[in-house]
């Protein structure tokens, strides 16, 4: 089981920028290990991640929405909630909390998805998600 499971990790280690896999824990691999089984796709991609974040969303409450309206546009800086609170870098590079915890990390997808999409990230956003933060 755990020859399998390093041989799983390895083999999408070859599927990511090596130097933002490098810096994800074992458990954060194989969660990514896991999305990309649920999204069916090969590797996932930084660009798409990027697109994801900045893109702006109309919210059935007649708000445009994206990541950064609290993230701010560039994830390396702090943001704010909508109420004031400050709010850690996204970017791995500039919060080394970040990603390191995979049930903090579905915590925070479930919240934030459903506030900006009105709905669940899927595992390819999400994928996505993560290699763009851990990338830059």
């Amino acid at each position: 089981m755990k020859r399998g499971l390093l041989s799983i990790i390895a083999l999408t280690a070859l599927l990511v920028s090596s130097s933002a896999w490098a810096a994800l824990s074992l458990d954060m691999q194989a969660l990514l290990e896991k999305y990309r089984k649920e999204a069916d796709v090969k590797s996932f991609s930084a660009e798409d991640g990027k697109k994801f974040f900045a893109t702006k969303r109309m919210h059935s409450k007649g708000e445009e929405r994206s990541c950064a309206t609290c993230h701010t546009s560039d994830p390396r800086q702090k943001g704010k909630t909508v109420v004031g609170k400050v709010i850690e870098p996204m970017a791995q590079s500039a919060n080394k909390e970040r990603f390191t915890d995979p049930k903090k990390v579905e915590k925070w997808f479930k919240r934030n998805c459903e506030w900006v999409l009105e709905r669940e990230c899927t595992p390819k956003e999400k994928g996505d998600f993560i290699l763009y933060m851990t990338s830059i």
